[in-house]
């Protein structure tokens, strides 16, 4: 069975929330095992298990929390190991234009370094979900939605 890990930093709860909504899109689909995890939960080793990993940041100055930078930084010990799963991000932001996609886009340009598989999507938010603050209908709806499309692609590759 192909396993996906659903990694995230949340200081407010606003982007945990937002886990648990790409966690049950994914655990919809038959042939996959999901685990929610918080980053200080994560070690780097554990990431080589797992054949998907979404990983979810709040946006801070337009980028990721240091937690998950530190998280991307130690994974260089086993670059090229990663090549081929899947990878997916998501975050939360104070504000519209408070660097949401800047965030996704860099979490995901260290996972495509990693020889990652990224998919986008051409509804909602095109890199990966966001929200603003706490999550509304909309972001739960493209979380879930994220996950689900996420999931049934590593089951495709990893199954």
């Amino acid at each position: 069975m192909a396993k996906m890990l659903v990694c995230y930093y949340s200081q407010t709860g606003h982007t945990a929330g937002m886990a648990q909504a790409v966690a049950e899109g994914a655990k919809g689909v038959s042939g996959l095992a999901v685990d929610v995890q918080t980053v200080a939960d994560v070690k780097v080793k554990d990431l080589l298990d797992y054949d998907a990993i979404v990983i979810g940041s709040p946006t801070y100055y337009g980028t990721m929390a240091w937690q998950i930078k530190q998280l991307l930084d130690e994974s260089v010990a086993f670059h090229g190991k990663l090549s081929g799963k899947v990878a997916g991000a998501f975050t939360s932001s104070g504000n519209i234009a408070g660097g949401a996609e800047t965030t996704i886009l860099a979490i995901l340009e260290a996972l495509l370094i990693h020889g990652m598989v990224c998919q986008g999507t051409p509804k909602g938010g095109h890199y990966g979900p966001s929200a603003v603050g706490k999550m509304d209908d909309r972001a739960r709806g493209e979380c879930r939605d994220y996950g689900k499309m996420l999931a049934e692609l590593t089951v495709k590759l990893h199954g």
